[in-house]
């Protein structure tokens, strides 16, 4: 299906109202609330300990910061780093691509993938996907799935508020629905940085935050060898393995790093007996 004959976009799509996940605290966020109630309370009733408890909060603090950092860490919520154990048994892995709808790349690396007989999921950022519409439903249509990666990536996403994150994501949400007729299903921060206050907002649109097991920093790796080792070294039923399909590094002859990686990760896919998949068939 080329993007010349694409269907016309179905009617709009509410990110809020299709949401409705529960939000529930991790256990790290929970003694973190606990921590700093007791702070409070040992101040209050004893002004003089005021530096312990100053104290206690920074290191808190510190911690937090540090797992917002983490792009795998699961302290702050529900975190997808490798499918679920029925799809790893199975021999499944998932591909997925980030920064996109990118009209150079994205057609190529669909090509490629219908040659491997590999699904992926697409990450596309939401005024990309305005910019090139058919192309989001041309994904769609050969088999894959458009994913959430929030509406502008900005650089400081991860400082956003409650009601900043629920902006970024659902104004996305519906944006990539309303374009496809097939509301994403997962979530991926911008750059991997998050801070608490978005798992609660994620919930809040109905979308679950996945990162990765495998990634080769083919952004700015100019070395296709260096990426494939960090995307194949180890490479076991269960992974999820990022690239990009946008701002691909350049090799020293100007080559596009995914254009000499994404052969291999498919012939390594293959020649290990495992199948690539897009992340929303984990889900069954």
């Amino acid at each position: 299906m080329s993007s010349h004959d694409v269907p016309p976009s179905p009617p709009p799509f509410d990110a809020l109202t299709a949401g409705g996940g529960r939000w529930r605290p991790t256990g790290f966020i929970t003694i973190s609330a606990g921590l700093h109630a007791a702070a409070l309370a040992s101040v209050l009733l004893a002004p003089e300990s005021w530096p312990w408890a100053l104290g206690a909060v920074a290191v808190d603090q510190a911690v937090i910061t540090l797992a917002g950092l983490l792009p795998r860490s699961q302290l702050l919520g529900p975190n997808w780093t490798r499918l679920p154990h029925p799809a790893g048994a199975h021999g499944l892995v998932a591909l997925t691509f980030d920064d996109g709808p990118d009209p150079e790349h994205a057609p190529w690396v669909l090509d490629r993938l219908d040659q491997a007989g590999c699904r992926a999921s697409f990450f596309c950022i939401g005024e990309q996907a305005r910019r090139h519409p058919a192309l989001c439903r041309e994904i769609v249509a050969r088999g894959h799935s458009v994913e959430n990666h929030s509406l502008r990536h900005r650089l400081d996403f991860a400082f956003s508020g409650y009601r900043g994150f629920v902006r970024e994501v659902a104004e996305a949400q519906a944006l990539l629905a309303d374009i496809t007729g097939a509301p994403p299903r997962f979530f991926r921060a911008p750059f991997g940085i998050r801070n608490p206050l978005l798992e609660p907002a994620l919930c809040r649109v109905g979308l679950r935050l996945a990162s990765w097991t495998r990634r080769g920093y083919d952004t700015r790796e100019a070395s296709p060898e260096k990426v494939c080792r960090r995307l194949l070294r180890g490479l076991a039923a269960g992974d999820i393995l990022l690239l990009h399909d946008a701002n691909s590094a350049l090799t020293a002859g100007g080559v596009p790093v995914l254009r000499q990686v994404l052969p291999r990760v498919l012939d390594a896919i293959d020649t290990r007996g495992l199948r690539g998949i897009a992340l929303p068939e984990a889900l069954a």
